[in-house]
């Protein structure tokens, strides 16, 4: 990789006419992608909630189905920003080669890369909204802090957006990405909190637990959630989605710039 591909990513507001691509083909489907974001996190919450949570004691004072409410909120924002920025991403970058065509426009490829991070972010932002506003609805969460869920649903979006174009960066088909789910994406769902608490994991595995992004997000959605603040540990958390968000969108650059630009 020559240095030229290291430059920091130059944004300019150039991408907005790829977002706005993104959004007009999205908007003819817009229901079926609604209901899709909706399904799946919402019969974990359920299926689990009510399920497992008869069978379980209350964690912290809170029944189960409100403890997993807010790692459902995180785990449905990280999934729809890594499908869009991976699946998406990766038939408009390579199969249908959308991106050569609009690169034929007066655009740069940190225009296209920059317009699909704030698509998949967005398409994150309204799946996680989505899913606060279900449990908000059925009162398993604080409501008068939902609101302020929101600011995070937007940055753990970022996030796994980010590091979804790292790797559609270097796919070389759609096979590659069930690497990344396995691999990354479902141990960290499990570890990170969603499901169970972190300290009733081995002193290895809570180790492991804070390098994951995801951990420090539900660590800053849950307790808003249920009515109180992170307290002076949002800094933390929130430093760390940044670092992983500032890395893996410059990596993805990179990487791009070296795959397309040779």
């Amino acid at each position: 990789m020559t240095p030229h591909h290291w430059h920091p990513p130059r944004p300019s507001l150039r991408f907005i006419p790829v977002w706005r691509r993104h959004f007009l083909l999205w908007r003819k489907l817009a229901l079926p992608s609604m209901l899709g974001n909706l399904a799946d996190p919402v019969i974990y919450l359920f299926g689990l909630g009510f399920g497992i949570g008869a069978l379980l004691p209350e964690i912290d004072g809170i029944p189960y189905i409100s403890f997993l409410a807010a790692g459902m909120v995180c785990y449905s924002t990280m999934n729809s920003a890594s499908f869009e920025s991976l699946y998406s991403s990766f038939s408009r970058m390579h199969v249908q080669r959308t991106w050569e065509a609009i690169m034929n426009a007066p655009l740069e490829l940190d225009d296209i890369l920059i317009g699909e991070l704030l698509w998949s972010t967005s398409k994150a932002l309204l799946a996680g909204i989505a899913i606060l506003t279900v449990v908000t609805a059925f009162g398993f969460v604080e409501a008068s802090y939902a609101l302020w869920v929101v600011p995070v649903i937007a940055l753990v979006g970022l996030v796994f957006a980010a590091l979804g174009l790292v790797i559609t960066a270097l796919a070389p088909s759609y096979d590659f990405f069930m690497y990344y789910f396995t691999l990354f994406i479902t141990p960290m769902t499990l570890l990170s909190g969603v499901f169970f608490p972190i300290d009733r994991f081995p002193a290895a595995l809570q180790t492991l637990s804070t390098a994951l992004p995801l951990s420090h997000a539900i660590a800053l959605a849950r307790p808003l959630l249920l009515g109180s603040s992170p307290g002076h540990a949002w800094l933390l958390h929130t430093s760390v989605l940044a670092a992983y968000f500032a890395l893996a969108f410059w990596l993805a650059v990179a990487l791009t710039r070296r795959r397309l630009l040779r």
